[in-house]
């Protein structure tokens, strides 16, 4: 596939811009909520849906490092009006992206991690390794972290995003109670590691590895990262597909694929353009599609020329999207159903929404309601309103999205009715 100057030619949803004549049950597609927002930086949240139906997101207090911050929704992603009330301590000294997953077993009930990295800031000194703290009570209370893998280990990893996904495992064709992790260290060195938890819910993983090394040439071009696991059929079938983000921007998005539990990966080859970006996150709708957000990188020459703020660069973003598509169209290199723009990101000279977006954003916390609602949220500024000091607010923020409503608009997009 051509990467430089290629482009999507699915159709694109904008929902960042309210038509006039809209019917009043597409109003909310348009609209967010606000799960939290300030004059400093506030990034890179990560959801999970709770038994009781409501959702935890967590999110640090600064770019990556500082404190993990948290917000519960109890009306499925309409407002964001409360926090957990009891914390651990070292949650204060989170130094990374926290993610946070559920962890089905075969015979207990579910617990949930979250897991944050200790990478290197500059010239300040890192303990290295990662850390986790565990949940048996859907989130009411949390274990203090525990660090694996720093520098007082015999085996020590610097990683950045860990665990960027997490992926429950099978043996012979059977789901068993062990999940592979997967992050990546500054040099662009990829690794996955195996998480088991003890009788006494202690997290264990094995010792990482590097699962790319037979392809370095590929991942050190495209300084690969940040990587996203899909598996086949809903998420129950035997095939992994990896999204990779290529942190270079010389090369698009990559995927590669597994068909021995992530033992062994396929050559890694350009995803269609559709899915180029970063940070790609994951989910599947009950009707058996994809719903995948990313930080979207667009090649197109000419809206190069036409928007892009960085002349000299062959690329620009058009903020937080979304794509729809299947596995099968990951698998077949297809550019899958259509793409949305799902709020516009505001790049410092902008007071209104353009096709050109500020690309920090993406990162997103998603979770699927048993209506099959998507609850996606993330970081950005979404206002070009500034403070009492003249600085553009970051905020965290939460759409709902229902695929039968915008799979209705994309109909009229394409009859020219919207």
């Amino acid at each position: 596939m051509k990467v430089k100057g290629s482009n999507y030619t699915i159709e694109q949803l904008d929902l960042s811009v309210k038509p006039e004549k809209i019917d009043e049950k597409y109003k909310y597609l348009y609209e967010y909520s606000t799960v939290d927002e300030g004059s400093g930086y506030l990034g890179h949240p990560d959801s999970v849906l709770l038994k009781d139906g409501r959702i935890l997101t967590v999110y640090p207090q600064g770019h990556g490092k500082g404190a993990i911050l948290s917000a519960i929704s109890d009306d499925g992603g309409l407002s964001y009006t409360d926090k957990l009330k009891r914390t651990p301590e070292s949650w204060k000294k989170s130094r990374e992206t926290p993610t946070v997953y559920r962890l089905e077993f075969s015979d207990r009930p579910d617990r949930l991690i979250l897991i944050s990295g200790n990478p290197r800031w500059g010239m300040e000194p890192t303990t290295g390794g990662f850390n986790c703290s565990v949940s048996t009570n859907e989130g009411k209370s949390w274990s203090e972290f525990k660090l694996f893998y720093s520098k007082n280990d015999r085996y020590i990893c610097i990683p950045i995003v860990a665990m960027a996904s997490l992926t429950r495992l099978k043996e012979n064709g059977v789901f068993v109670d062990k999940w592979m992790g997967l992050f990546h260290d500054s040099v662009f060195h990829n690794y996955k590691t195996i998480l088991t938890l003890d009788a006494n819910d202690v997290p264990h993983w094995s010792k990482p590895v590097r699962y790319f090394r037979k392809y370095r040439r590929i991942e050190k071009k495209s300084n690969m990262c940040e990587v996203e696991c899909v598996r086949s059929d809903k998420g129950q079938g035997n095939e992994l597909c990896l999204i990779t983000r290529s942190n270079s921007k010389k090369v698009n998005t990559m995927l590669s694929f597994s068909s021995d539990e992530g033992k062994t990966w396929s050559a890694p080859v350009y995803a269609p353009s559709s899915l180029n970006g970063e940070r790609h996150k994951a989910e599947y709708l009950p009707d058996g599609r994809l719903f995948i957000t990313f930080r979207s990188i667009e090649r197109d020459e000419e809206k190069i020329k036409k928007y892009s703020s960085a002349k000299s660069r062959p690329w620009y973003s058009e903020g937080w999207v979304a794509w729809v598509g299947t596995f099968d169209d990951l698998k077949n290199g297809t550019e899958g159903q259509y793409r949305i723009k799902i709020a516009h990101t505001y790049l410092p000279q902008q007071n209104a929404p353009e096709t050109e977006a500020n690309a920090d954003t993406g990162y997103c916390g998603n979770v699927i309601l048993n209506d099959g609602t998507v609850v996606t949220s993330t970081y950005g500024i979404f206002s070009p309103d500034k403070d009492e000091n003249g600085n553009r607010k970051t905020f965290i923020v939460s759409k709902r999205i229902n695929l039968h409503d915008t799979d209705e608009l994309i109909e009229m997009l394409k009859g020219q009715k919207l």
